[in-house]
């Protein structure tokens, strides 16, 4: 009964908006508490706003999960149209929110299939995912082609992030105490990756100069890009991503490297001055996605 649903969570960031629209996707809100008040991610908040006021107010966001009931209504609407959903979301070691739309598909037990993928990353990754598994399912994959398709593209989904300051990744618990004052005594800064789901630090530096080197390096050890995204703080160019981009081109000329403000849920994890990629490893040329 009708064709395969595909839904996720505004923590995906579309470089593209208009693709939600075209493959209707259902995209359920995180939602983000700022100190004086809770906010839909994307509804009552966009990302332009919800960085200028952790930038003004250098406060901090915490960020929420949908609730269980808020899945189980939406795969209860979706299944008078179609018996097969595929529900796409912001990875489980970053937030609650895979977990609880896991327990939801219980209400539809043997009425309706769910497949609720982790998407072991977030933002422009998670969105990489979810496009492609609407585009397949738009073109008439079946349910299980499309499952292989997107677990399959999960592992070739890259992250890497360099973070000016430790305050946020101290609040979010991914440094303790203790390492974020001493970073902050010898003025270290964190580059991080998203491994296995979770946010981890991979290397220390002192500069932009040396972090700008590391995300480079980075990159260069993947043997073929299919996209790369730049993900900053700022809506317009800064010196680093521009000075990023500069070195990207002198590795791969002829490639355009887009740039995106990252958004609320990102940002509640990573704070107001943060800059990194989001990679899409490419297929072999002998292999098919489904």
């Amino acid at each position: 009964m009708g064709k395969v649903q595909i839904v996720t969570d505004s923590s995906a960031q579309f470089l593209d908006p208009t693709v939600i629209e075209r493959y209707q996707i259902e995209v359920v809100p995180q939602t983000i508490v700022l100190p004086e008040r809770s906010y839909r991610d994307g509804i009552d908040l966009d990302a332009d706003e919800f960085m200028r006021r952790i930038t003004r107010d250098r406060v901090h966001a915490r960020l929420e999960p949908p609730a269980i009931d808020t899945f189980a209504d939406l795969y209860a609407r979706l299944n008078k149209q179609t018996d097969h959903i595929i529900s796409i979301h912001l990875s489980s070691g970053l937030s609650g929110t895979w977990n609880n739309a896991r327990q939801a598909t219980r209400t539809l037990l043997g009425r309706c299939e769910i497949e609720v993928i982790d998407s072991l990353t977030t933002s422009v990754g998670l969105a990489m995912l979810v496009e492609e598994a609407a585009r397949a399912a738009a073109e008439g994959a079946s349910f299980d082609e499309i499952v292989h398709t997107v677990r399959a593209m999960v592992t070739r989904i890259y992250s890497v992030f360099y973070v000016d300051s430790m305050d946020y990744l101290r609040n979010s618990n991914l440094l303790s105490e203790a390492q974020a004052l001493l970073g902050g005594m010898l003025e270290i800064k964190p580059v991080l990756s998203i491994e296995e789901g979770e946010l981890i630090p991979i290397e220390k530096v002192r500069t932009d100069v040396q972090a700008i080197d590391r995300l480079v390096e980075y990159v260069i050890e993947f043997t073929d890009l299919e996209r790369l995204v730049i993900l900053q703080h700022t809506a317009y160019p800064t010196e680093q991503t521009e000075m990023l981009r500069e070195r990207l081109a002198l590795e791969f000329p002829d490639r355009e490297f887009p740039l995106a403000l990252y958004g609320p849920s990102l940002g509640a994890l990573l704070g107001p001055d943060a800059m990194g990629m989001m990679i899409c490893e490419a297929l072999p040329d002998d292999e098919d996605e489904w």
